[in-house]
């Protein structure tokens, strides 16, 4: 009997480890810290070896294949310790493929993934395909592929999932954007994660499709290097083009093949420039898969903010509270901060990847009336933008309760309280959805 090993307890382990049994392996998952119980309840339900606080070289390296999770990095020292006796190690996504004809629409990119993942399921759904939604989102894939039957998968998919996938195939691939972004797991170099993003193409067939943002400058010049066998459908707001998505006055219009429909950007449920992007790689990716026009059109104007993206909390005295918590990086923030129309107190910080805030000041200068800083070390925040916002205008704080009251002390009625904080959110927090729930629950307490 074939041995699989499972690196990493969590969501994407625990469901790789679940398919594994299911079919018909001798499978151990060890994990070096601690598991949470319900991924332990789980593993003992399903009848699954498991370790956890440490790893047992015995019981791992005999391994025929080892399933890695997404947050391990390859210079981890056990990870090095297979690699260097030559085991096999794949994600999970590439051991659930095998077992899986669904087919798949799969989202990767810097920046909107998870709204456009989001969009795309939602879409599938109103035209009542059945449809799972995982990757990097949700229940996991493998999880999926073990206890459920879909014909459809929408999967968010992220460059650490991509980096141990060799035959995994989308029918549908979206790259929203590239831009730079964990650069620690790729030797700092910015090629290295392009390329990393670009492996969601590599297998595509001539009857596949690759959407993608032809506004984004890092996408198109990698593309251009590239042999590209799928069907390309581009989207823009920046001209119009003979096929793909584009924007004509007020409009947005969508062409596939001789197939072109148009929904007006007020009736879509998303504002902001930012969103407009999601909005078109989601209409075209319905549009290959053969969904209505009707039902584009109608879904795009029901759908509703997912949690932690731009997602409105509460109005308290006239204030919006907003909860942008999935905003881990530069870009995500400027697309939050672009789209305010009101004076803006924003809350930035928390384990920094190595930002640059230069490529914010601008919107700084133009939106922001104040800066609460959620997060252990905000030195290099107040290096960036103290000399715009003004010394006394900029507060550090170390918990969402002491951040929430910082901020109603600065916001006035037709303010907006912004948690887009550019960061990870290790340093105060489990996750950035542990961020944006601890921030939600302190706005209601005001």
């Amino acid at each position: 009997m074939k041995r699989i090993v499972v690196l990493g307890g969590a969501e994407s382990g625990v469901g790789a480890a679940v398919l594994a049994k299911v079919k018909g392996f001798d499978v151990f998952l060890s994990d070096n810290g601690t598991i949470r119980e319900d991924y332990l309840k789980t593993l003992r339900e399903w009848d699954i070896p498991f370790e956890q606080g440490g790893h047992t070289e015995s019981e791992i390296l005999n391994a025929d294949e080892v399933i890695k999770s997404p947050g391990i990095p390859s210079t981890a020292p056990m990870v090095r310790k297979l690699a260097g006796q030559g085991t096999h190690i794949i994600s999970e996504i590439e051991f659930a493929s095998r077992y899986d004809n669904a087919k798949k629409i799969c989202i990767t990119g810097s920046n909107g993934k998870t709204t456009t993942t989001s969009l795309i399921y939602y879409l599938l759904q109103q035209a009542g395909l059945n449809v799972g939604l995982g990757g990097n989102i949700g229940k996991s894939y493998a999880l999926q592929v073990a206890t459920e039957k879909h014909d459809y998968y929408v999967l968010e998919i992220s460059s650490f999932q991509l980096d141990d996938a060799y035959d995994f195939r989308p029918d549908i691939a979206i790259i929203t954007n590239i831009t730079p972004d964990h650069l620690n797991r790729y030797d700092h170099k910015f090629e290295n994660y392009i390329q990393a993003k670009f492996r969601i193409t590599r297998n595509l067939r001539p009857e596949d499709c690759f959407i993608f943002d032809s506004d984004d400058k890092i996408t198109v010049e990698h593309l251009s290097k590239i042999v590209m066998q799928a069907k390309q459908l581009p989207f823009t707001q920046e001209k119009q083009l003979a096929e793909g998505a584009w924007l004509e006055g007020d409009r947005m219009v969508v062409k596939v093949d001789d197939d072109e429909s148009s929904i007006f950007l007020k009736e879509l449920a998303l504002g902001g420039r930012h969103n407009v992007y999601n909005s078109m790689a989601a209409a075209l990716a319905a549009k290959a898969a053969g969904i209505d026009n009707r039902v584009i059109r109608e879904s795009l104007s029901s759908f509703q903010p997912i949690e932690h993206r731009l997602e409105p909390v509460l109005n308290v005295g006239g204030v919006q509270y907003i909860n942008d918590s999935k905003a881990t990086n530069v870009d995500s923030a400027w697309y939050a901060l672009e789209c305010q129309t009101r004076p803006v107190v924003w809350i930035v910080g928390g384990k920094d990847k190595g930002n640059d805030y230069s490529v914010l000041r601008d919107l700084v200068r133009q939106k922001v009336k104040a800066i609460v800083c959620l997060g252990v070390d905000n030195s290099r925040i107040h290096e960036a933008f103290e000399d715009i916002v003004g010394k006394d205008r900029m507060v550090d704080t170390a918990s969402a309760e002491d951040c929430v009251k910082a901020c109603a002390a600065f916001a006035e009625d037709g303010d907006v309280v912004l948690l887009s904080p550019c960061c990870a959110s290790f340093d105060l927090f489990k996750s950035y959805e542990d961020r944006g729930r601890q921030f939600k629950e302190a706005v209601r307490r005001l």
